[in-house]
């Protein structure tokens, strides 16, 4: 008996050049694998340049996928100027941008420092205005660009030790309607993921020495649990998809309906 083998289905991101930002480890490494098992060449960036290495070396042998990884500190202008250079000589025009560089420092707000302050700002807000404004161009020169940036529930739901953190977060979901408006007619659209709490580092780290802190932001999610890793993912990549071509200026909650509507 014949048997017929269906063709494998098409990925999504074959031929498409994705950066994803704080790719090393947490989220950001699972929206890159998840970037990868669909075909996507990427350039992964990171403040630690021996993991981001070793993970971008991974993705390649493990899905056969191009790789670039570069170490900087993107909020400052050089270093999101020299990834977009490196992107562009080893992979191409990049077509797809992820913005999850970040990272708060979670501090009743009295508590803070000017450097705690100043960290937090440049970690959630300066990486993704000098990221955006280095490869926005060329998405608008190819007529077509998907910005996906990662901002958080906590805006909308003003959690407790949230504030500093909340201000940059906030200036991202602004960003993101903003430049969404500007661009609508141009190929490129924009829109942020905000997540809630999501299992990784940062909350074990919580749940481990503040244990108090973790239950207060867990209480806030009526399905009780964190998001898991692949469950923020799997919303970036519908958003950095063709078939979300016209979905922009979005701030879309992956929360467990810790805030509705």
């Amino acid at each position: 008996m014949n048997t017929v083998q269906s063709a494998p289905a098409a990925q999504r991101f074959d031929g498409q050049v994705v950066v994803v930002t704080g790719a090393a480890r947490g989220i950001g490494l699972a929206i890159a694998e998840a970037f990868a098992r669909e075909g996507a060449m990427l350039a992964l960036a990171d403040l630690d340049a021996g993991e981001v290495w070793v993970q971008a070396q991974r993705l390649a042998a493990e899905f056969g996928v191009r790789t670039v990884a570069m170490a900087g500190d993107l909020s400052q202008e050089a270093a999101a100027q020299q990834l977009l250079e490196r992107t562009r000589a080893e992979l191409g025009e990049g077509a797809v941008l992820v913005n999850n560089a970040g990272g708060g420092v979670i501090l009743p707000f009295l508590s803070h420092t000017p450097e705690t302050l100043r960290a937090t700002i440049d970690r959630n807000l300066w990486t993704v205005l000098w990221c955006t404004r280095a490869f926005l161009p060329g998405m608008l020169a190819a007529g077509y660009g998907r910005i996906v940036n990662l901002g958080a529930d906590s805006v909308r739901n003003g959690l407790a030790n949230h504030a500093a953190y909340n201000a940059a977060k906030g200036g991202v979901h602004a960003l993101t309607t903003g430049l969404a408006r500007e661009f609508a007619t141009q190929g490129v659209t924009v829109n942020t993921v905000a997540p809630c709490a999501v299992n990784g580092e940062q909350l074990a780290a919580f749940v481990r020495d503040k244990p108090d802190v973790a239950a207060r932001f867990l209480a806030v999610i009526p399905m009780g649990r964190a998001a898991e890793l692949a469950e923020v993912a799997s919303m970036v990549l519908y958003l950095a998809s063709r078939e979300a071509s016209f979905v922009t200026g979005q701030v879309i909650s992956v929360n467990g309906g810790s805030t509705m509507l």
